[in-house]
């Protein structure tokens, strides 16, 4: 399955970046990798991400690195990454429905 990172994902990556980068680069880096990596590996099996319980919409699931929710969206032959954020925040829903029948 294809993975596609939707604007609003590359921005909070690169938000999340450069908020680790200023007290450790390295770091930083590291866990970028991880969060691009478990992206990947949802896109093997997508439908085994939870159903995110604020959308109720089986196409759009999550799955987690310790407390970062990656949010993402199953279209026929793609995985979409809609949002990366910390999980004590509640999803915006916009950016659920900002991208419905959009293909990035």
């Amino acid at each position: 399955m294809k993975l596609r990172w939707m604007p609003q994902a590359l921005r909070d990556i690169d938000a999340i970046r450069r908020y680790i980068a200023r007290d450790n680069p390295a770091a930083a880096r590291e866990w970028i990798a991880k969060l691009q990596w478990r992206a990947r590996a949802a896109a093997t099996a997508p439908l085994a991400g939870r159903v995110v319980p604020e959308a109720d919409l089986p196409e759009v699931r999550e799955v987690f690195v310790r407390t970062y929710r990656i949010v993402y969206r199953v279209r026929d032959d793609e995985l979409q990454v809609l949002t990366v954020f910390e999980g004590h925040r509640q999803l915006q829903m916009d950016v659920v429905s900002g991208g419905a029948g959009s293909k990035g």
